[in-house]
């Protein structure tokens, strides 16, 4: 034996059982009798301690639970914490939150946080699916939900928006106002809703008979500023529309095209996507895709209650459930009728 303290990965490795296993015997959060027994003897044979926060929470439960989010300003997230919160109020739970600024590290920090026991369970966005993140996910010491696509066989509960078929939305809305130059404002094309806008916004130009073209695409940040720097620099290719892949791009587009003196919708229609409610605080008010933000926050605490209700987890990987919010159009004035020759 070692001469520093034994830990979850070694009280494991002795007793032949997983990393969770281990954190939910440890926290009387419960398990199958012999995954008990074999734990508490490997912790005995090791001289594992438990410190007193974690006897102090032995057999019990915190009754809080931890949603993690990339921006807390983004009014998307804001929609998803009340909804969250409702839903976490009624059975009794406070809600801790978390900006993660959507850094890889922050976001594996608190997943692994759960084997601390400062909380009972987590809902996270994550808007990067690292091979840490499936790992992080796999081995955790709670029940997690995510808010978010994840890919196959991760053994946890989803709650997905539908980012392919919401942009496709938008794209063939404006094309049947008759614009032919669509332009796209996207944000990092490494992110999962970056990456599935992209492609609801190319899988529409097809069905449109529309030709991509790269000089009507500019991938940034997902900001206010990164939009209307975007919109600056594509208004040299001269499009009749811009469809922005959230709501703060398009408000930063909107900006830029009200600067050059440019109308909206007449001379150039703007759309974008969540429908927080930045799509109607700007002039004209914005077209926007309802990708359920209140709903998937809802859905991901009720999932994450259901868990909790289990009395009696084993050591077999959950079977992980997923729901998705179907996206819906909600048109505003920013999307007229495109202008005609005199």
């Amino acid at each position: 034996m070692g001469t520093g303290q034994p830990t979850v990965v070694s009280i494991a490795e002795r007793a032949g059982v997983s990393i969770a296993s281990v954190s939910r015997v440890l926290n009387g959060v419960g398990a199958r009798r012999d995954t008990v027994e074999r734990v508490e003897r490997a912790a005995a044979e090791l001289g594992y301690v438990p410190n007193a926060v974690a006897r102090s929470l032995k057999g019990g439960r915190t009754r809080q639970l931890t949603f993690a989010m990339p921006d807390i300003g983004n009014p998307v997230y804001v929609a998803m914490v009340r909804a969250i919160q409702s839903v976490a109020k009624a059975a009794g739970y406070r809600l801790l939150l978390h900006s993660t600024d959507a850094v890889v590290d922050d976001e594996l920090a608190v997943l692994r946080s759960l084997g601390d026991r400062t909380s009972d369970g987590l809902i996270i966005c994550p808007i990067r699916i690292t091979d840490d993140h499936v790992e992080a996910l796999r081995t955790a010491a709670g029940p997690v939900v995510v808010i978010g696509s994840l890919p196959d066989g991760v053994p946890v509960d989803s709650v997905r928006a539908d980012s392919v078929a919401g942009a496709a939305l938008a794209v063939r809305h404006l094309h049947d106002t008759g614009r032919r130059r669509i332009a796209f404002v996207n944000g990092p094309p490494d992110t999962v809703p970056g990456h599935n806008r992209a492609r609801g916004y190319r899988d529409a130009l097809a069905d449109c008979g529309l030709v991509y073209d790269p000089d009507l695409v500019v991938h940034t940040d997902f900001g206010i500023e990164s939009g209307a720097e975007a919109a600056e620099a594509l208004l040299d290719h001269a499009p009749d529309a811009v469809f922005c892949a959230n709501d703060q791009l398009a408000l930063g587009a909107a900006r830029a095209l009200h600067a050059r003196g440019l109308r909206i919708p007449e001379d150039v229609a703007v759309a974008g996507m969540d429908d927080s409610v930045l799509a109607q605080a700007g002039w004209p008010p914005l077209t926007s895709v309802d990708l359920g933000s209140t709903e998937r926050g809802r859905r991901a605490a009720e999932l994450l209650l259901e868990r909790l209700g289990i009395e009696a987890p084993t050591d077999d990987p959950p079977t992980p459930r997923s729901t998705t919010a179907p996206p819906r159009l909600v048109v505003r004035a920013s999307t007229g009728p495109a202008a005609t020759d005199s």
